[in-house]
Order: C-alpha cells, then structure tokens, then sequence
C-alpha cells in the first residue's frame, strides 16, 4: 500500500476554470475588484496593527480601459506582494492568500471580513483575456516591483518590474471575443450591478462608481424614512415607494445585515421569483435570495448581506446547508414580528396596507408552523358591515364558537337573512381562503361554515313545513321534491324544505369539506370536475313560483316542468353557478317561457 499526493496539471485547470467554474465572463469584473478590496483592507488591518507605516494617501481602486491597446487594467494600492507572495499565491492555483491572512489576523478582521476563500478569483480573469500581466509593488520596506505574465497555458513569466507606487496594476489583454469589455458603458454596467456597494472608491477612466453607502450597513435607529424610500429607488429606479420596510442587524448566531422592503401593488403570486439580492460582504452574489427567503416571501424587495452565507466555488450560488435553513427562518419571524408590530401599533395602517401583504401572511400560515402561530392572530376579514375584524374579535362578539362567512362581496337574499337575524357574517373573496380558514379551525379550535355549505337552522322555519299528507300519503314538500327531481341532474341531491325567507326560490349548497377542495383546485389549477360532488339544492316551499310550478303540475306539466327549471336556473344565477353559455341558454328559456305566459 503506497501513499502519494494527488497531481494536479495547470493546462487542465484553466480550461475548467474558464467554461465550467462561473456562472457568467461578466463576473470576472466582480472578483478582480474583490481582490482589490481585500488588497486594501488588509493594508488598513497592518496599519493598525503598528506592522505598516501610514501615508496618507486615499486608498482607491482604478478600473482603465485602453482601447488602442486593447486592455483593461484593474488598479489598487493596497497591500501590494513581493516576488515570493506572486509565487505562492498566484502561481500556486487554489492556494488562498486571504485565508492564510484571515487564520494570522482572525481577531483582526472579525468584525471586518476579508471577501476571498477559494484563491481562484484571479485566475476568472482568464474567461476574457488572452494573456494577463501583474505588476505589484509590496508594502514591505527595501521591496522590488515585481512583473508575472501569463497567457494562461501551463508556463509564466516573472522578473523584476518597472518602479511604480505600493499595490498592485492587473492588465488583461482582450482579443475579438472579448471586445465588449473595451467599452466604457459595458464595464460601467458591471461595476454598477457588482460593485456599487465596495467599501473603497472605484473609479472607471478616473470616474468615481461607488458613492452610495449601503444603507443596512447603519443603525436602524441612525437611518430616516427618507433614507430607506432613497435607497429603495437605488435599488429599484422605476418602482413605486414601498409601504413599509424591515432592517435586519443580526450578530448572533449568524451575522446579517439587511432591509426588506413591503413593495406596492403586488397581486397573488405575481412574482414567483424572489426580487430581494444577495450580496456577501457588500460584494452581489445573486438578484434573488430564493434558497434563504421561503416561498411566500418572494414578493418582498430589498437586500440581504452576511459573511456567514456558505457560497460555492465561485461565490454565484448557495450551498444549501443548516445556516442558510437558519437564515431564512430567523428572517421570517422578523417579518411576522413587524406584521405584529404593525397590527398592534398603528392597526389603520394595517388595514390600510393589507390587500398587499395578504397573499405573503395566509401563504406563509399554511407553509410555515412557526410563521402561522406567530400571524394567526392578526389574519383580518372584512364583514358584511364593512368592518374587518380577526376571527377571536369575531368569536369575542359570536354567542357560539362558529364563525360565518360568505363567498364574495356583492350582496344575496341567503346573506340578508343572516343579516336581517344580527348574525355577523365575514367575507371571502380569494380562493386561498378556504384552506387558511381550515388551518385556523384547528389552532383557533374554532369551526368556520360557509352560508351556503349547510342548511342552517337561521335558514329554516319549521312552523311552517308542508307535512300534511295527501291521499297517497305523501306531503306537499314530497310533492315538489319529486317534480324537481325529474328535471334536474340525476347526481344532484334535492330537498323540499320550508325556509324564512319566501323570496328565495331555491338555493344550492356545497359540503364545507367538498367546497374547500374545490377552492384549492382553483388555487392550484388543479383540473378536477367538482360540478355535482357534495352539491345538493334545496326548494323553498313558501315561495310562490315553487308553489305555482306544485300547482300546475297536474293541468299544465309541460309549463309546470319549464318552472322548476327556470326556480333552478336563477338559482344557479345568483350564486355565481353559471358559465356564460350556459347563461345565454338560460336567457333564451326564460325570453320563451315569458312568452308562453303572455300568450296563455
């Protein structure tokens, strides 16, 4: 059994490194300039340590395109290396120069972290050039200038280089393929997209980039409204303000830095997509946070920056472990936190701003245990008065532990018996509702029931039931069931019963179970045919058209069964049962049976 260290071979490296390890060429902006960063941070770390001399001079990093010679130099004056650094650190592929100084100075930069682990971000300068050079300069007194060259095959160039000032100059040599990055507004457009939010000044051809402290990066307390709306517009030139927002300062158990905005005018599951970035020390990693945030937060906006986010290889992607699982349950229940806060503090705004939270708090009940025990209490519903009320205000006012609601806004001669009996009635007008109502039944131990799921006893009066018998033995409400049934669908279930209201003709009712599967088939666009599952329809025997269809039945049958059909078709009218062809069949029924009664 032998022991030996694996080989690994440059000209193999490159290819891989150049196809296969980034995502985009564009981002090898983002990792030279990161480079940059740590450069210069490292030089500031040194400084005040007393292990390097101070002169005064604006630490900065320069971006310079030179189209003549076809180049684009990356400029920094940090820290800078000497000829044995440039050997072991950029001639050494994988062999991170920041982690070696993050494991001397970890106390040091803490509180401060150095942006490069992988040692590989140089070598993406490769996916655009066709040969680099580097000529840097150490901090370290008595240091040489150093040149190293390669045209990123397996061999290098270095040797002694021209004087120059402390840091370090990276030139890429750009051919054909590559001339898009000779142009000004091209890298103007990366360095605004990946580096807007650097800690030192980039200038592109001497003109500043970065002049915007990223607002997360201050006390919640030292930043004003004004502040937040500004930075919002930052990030989203052409969007609406936001209603509201969340400043996330986190140190423990993970550190997080963020705002997240509450955007206007976001309806159902408009944005499927999360719109809030990611970035990592201030450095952008992604336009969505979709592996930290859950699902029915993607209609936030805003920005979230943590050193603890556990990035792949070329810092484009999540690795999805418990930290990132930590992450997004720590800022959900800052988000119900606010949504509390908010309900408690200022409840009008609440109100006010609910339509546009209200799809993040019921998909977030249903979704997330913890996000649903800490919401339940501030889900609102309007009433029938006009009032919104949560469900325990409901049950606070209920001389029962049942809350009815109905479905839609507009008004129905079902709801108005409830009203015209002091029962409050919520309302419903979104399909998710009615499994939200089924998650709250089990932790509010409370019973929701649609006014048209069962015949309620608000419905039925019972002095008034046709229970004579005739001389076959059988009642009248007997008798108008049966005429009923001969004409309506074999599947659906009919019922003769005497109801308070002698207005209403005939209504259908859906089983509360079946009504809510039917919901969540509409909420999912599950294609399932709940037309006759769980549905019955009941007549009213106190009304006069029921009646006159019972009356006819022996002297006129034909103009008798044309009533109870039309008692069935305005019944499925008014509760919205109808497509629209069968409404222009409806329409011609009635025009012929209007007709009939005109000439008769």
């Amino acid at each position: 059994m032998r022991k030996n260290s694996l080989s690994i071979h440059s000209e193999n490296i490159l290819p891989i490194i150049k196809k296969w390890l980034y995502s985009s060429r564009d981002i090898f902006l983002r990792e030279l300039i990161s480079n940059a960063t740590d450069a210069i941070k490292k030089l500031r770390i040194l400084r005040e340590c007393g292990q390097a001399s101070d002169d005064a001079t604006p630490l900065e990093i320069h971006v310079r395109i030179d189209k003549k010679a076809g180049t684009l130099t990356i400029s920094d004056n940090g820290i800078g290396m000497t000829e044995e650094e440039v050997e072991k650190y950029i001639a050494q592929i994988a062999f991170s120069g920041a982690e070696e100084f993050l494991a001397k100075y970890k106390k040091e930069t803490d509180a401060d972290p150095i942006i490069g682990h992988f040692g590989l971000g140089f070598y993406s300068s490769y996916m655009v050039a066709q040969k680099v050079e580097l000529k840097t300069l150490s901090f370290l007194s008595g240091s040489s200038p150093v040149f190293w060259t390669c045209d990123g095959s397996s061999s290098y160039e270095i040797g002694p280089s021209e004087p120059k000032e402390r840091g370090t100059d990276i030139v890429l040599h750009l051919g054909e393929e590559s001339a898009e990055f000779l142009q000004e507004s091209k890298i103007r457009e990366l360095l605004d997209r990946y580096c807007s939010f650097m800690p030192d000044p980039i200038f592109l051809n001497g003109k500043p980039i970065n002049n915007c402290e990223p607002l997360w990066t201050k006390s919640p307390s030292a930043c004003t409204n004004q502040e937040y709306l500004e930075f919002y517009r930052k990030l989203y030139p052409m969007k609406e303000d936001p209603l509201f927002w969340i400043h996330l300062n986190v140190d423990y158990p993970f550190r997080l830095q963020g705002i997240l905005y509450f955007p206007k005018s976001i309806q159902q599951l408009e944005h499927k997509v999360s719109k809030v970035m990611l970035f990592c020390n201030r450095v952008f990693v992604a336009d969505n946070c979709n592996d930290i945030l859950p699902d029915y937060m993607t209609i936030l906006r805003g920005a979230i920056d943590s050193p603890d986010i556990p990035l792949n290889v070329s810092r484009s992607y999540l690795q999805i472990d418990q930290k990132v699982q930590q992450l997004g349950a720590h800022i959900s229940k800052k988000i119900a936190d606010k949504l509390t806060s908010l309900f408690k503090t200022d409840r009008q705004a609440y109100i006010a701003n609910f339509q546009e939270i209200e799809w993040l708090l019921k998909l977030g009940l249903l979704h997330d245990d913890k996000f649903r025990d800490r919401v339940k209490e501030i889900l609102i519903w309007k009433n029938t008065t006009g009032e919104w009320t949560t469900p325990q205000e409901y049950l606070d006012r209920a001389k029962e532990k049942k809350i009815y609601y109905c479905k839609g806004a507009s008004a129905s001669k079902i709801r108005q018996v409830y009203q015209d009996r002091g029962i409050e009635l919520l309302t419903t007008t979104n399909p998710i509702d009615s499994p939200v109502m089924g998650a709250l039944e089990l932790t509010l131990n409370v019973k929701f029931q649609c006014i048209e799921s069962e015949l309620d006893e608000t419905l039925v009066d019972a002095s008034r039931e046709k229970t004579l018998l005739d001389s076959d033995g059988k009642s009248i409400a007997t008798r108008i069931a049966d005429l009923f049934r001969a004409e309506l669908p074999k599947e659906l279930k009919i019922e003769a019963k005497s109801l308070a209201s002698d207005s209403i003709a005939g209504l259908f009712l859906v089983d509360e179970q079946m009504r809510r599967m039917r919901d969540f088939g509409l909420l999912t666009q599950e294609k399932k045919d709940f037309a006759h599952i769980g549905r019955s329809f009941v007549v009213n025997t106190n009304n006069k058209l029921v009646q006159a269809a019972h009356r006819l039945a022996a002297a006129k049958p034909d103009l008798s069964k044309r009533l109870a059909l039309q008692v069935y078709d305005l019944a499925r009218l008014s509760q919205k049962e109808l497509e629209q062809d069968e409404i222009e069949q409806l329409l011609a029924r009635q025009q012929a049976l209007l007709e009939e009664l005109v000439e008769g």
